[in-house]
């Protein structure tokens, strides 16, 4: 499918489920940061727009991209330790981890190696948790490419990880 002529970002066709009562985590990479605080705004304005408590997401900055995956584990383990604390309703648990972050193409085969490298590996903490660690990373081949996809005319990843995250947190409630 040819992005183009299209953004992406367009959710029309979806009823999106309401993000009331859920907990996020949203992990944001400091590294591209004109690029990730566009997708880190992107993100924090849907969550909010769905029913997301504000009070209820919590943003977590990491160094660079590769850093999602422990940033994510740590989260992860942290939140499940406290699922067993009994008064802490306000901060226990997490129903869904967003990590947003940006790598693009270089001179070198690092863009490859990190790539991919933190697509298995937030599959890999989302599968030991349980949870839904949601794949928001840009990447692209140029500058000009992430800054049409961090709220250009191809929409806001940021976003589009958002209500990915609404969508598979509700599984789980329902």
């Amino acid at each position: 499918m040819s992005s183009l002529h299209k953004n992406l970002s367009d959710f029309s066709h979806l009823k999106v489920a309401s993000a009331s009562g859920l907990r996020f985590v949203v992990i944001v990479s400091q590294w591209n940061a004109g690029i990730t605080g566009s997708l880190l705004e992107g993100a924090l304005t849907t969550l909010e727009k769905h029913g997301a408590d504000p009070n209820q997401v919590e943003v977590v900055k990491v160094p660079g991209s590769y850093e999602l995956i422990s940033g994510a584990d740590i989260v992860l383990k942290q939140k499940e330790s406290l699922d067993d604390v009994k008064g802490v309703d306000d901060v226990k648990g997490v129903d869904a981890v967003i990590c947003l972050g940006c790598v693009i193409q270089g001179e070198t085969r690092h863009f490859d190696f990190i790539c991919s490298a933190v697509a298995h590996g937030l599959a890999q903490v989302g599968l030991k948790y349980g949870k839904p660690v949601i794949f928001g990373v840009l990447t692209t081949d140029n500058l000009e490419q992430a800054q049409d996809r961090s709220g250009g005319k191809h929409g806001n990843k940021g976003s589009e990880a958002a209500v990915t995250a609404i969508q598979m947190a509700s599984l789980r409630t329902t």
